[in-house]
């Protein structure tokens, strides 16, 4: 591998951080945890930035890192104790630079994402906060697009109920 994909991948990984971290979010249900997770995959694409093919999506090898670390800590706590949970209000902040409604609609929507399982939350980051296609989402996660279109119909149900 050339030096090519080691550069794309310095160069790339500021842009992405946000994404990251929003990601990581979505499956810790931990600020906390986020940035560490967040900061973990990072140092893991800095150290296998040999590894990434230069011209193909950035965005889809970090979230592939992340995914993988989760998983592996997941696994890993299971082993050993469950961990905590915190409720969406604990992870925000109202920093003065957005209005107090967009905080209020925010903390009721992770509120309502944070109910549900894990498969359905990452997969409606996936497609809705991230943009991606039913099809990439479902190659991310190694699961059929029917799972995908399945996953995301269970949570607009809950999204939407008693709304």
């Amino acid at each position: 591998m050339t030096s090519d994909g080691r550069t794309e991948v310095r160069n790339g990984l500021e842009a992405c951080l946000p994404r990251l971290w929003r990601y990581a979010l979505i499956l810790t249900r931990n600020a906390q945890d986020a940035e560490d997770l967040a900061q973990a995959t990072c140092l893991r694409a800095l150290e296998r930035a040999h590894q990434f093919v230069p011209g193909t999506r950035l965005d889809r090898w970090l979230f592939a890192i992340l995914r993988s670390i989760w998983l592996n800590q997941v696994r890993s706590d299971r082993v050993r104790e469950g961990a905590g949970r915190v409720d969406a209000e604990a992870t925000l902040w109202f920093d003065g630079s957005q209005a107090i409604e967009a905080n209020i609609l925010a903390a009721q929507v992770l509120s309502k994402l944070g109910a549900l399982p894990t498969a359905q939350r990452e997969t409606a980051l996936l497609v809705y906060a991230e943009g991606y296609s039913y099809a990439e989402a479902a190659a991310m996660l190694g699961i059929p697009i029917g799972t995908v279109m399945s996953r995301l119909s269970s949570v607009r149900a809950a999204l939407t109920k008693d709304a």
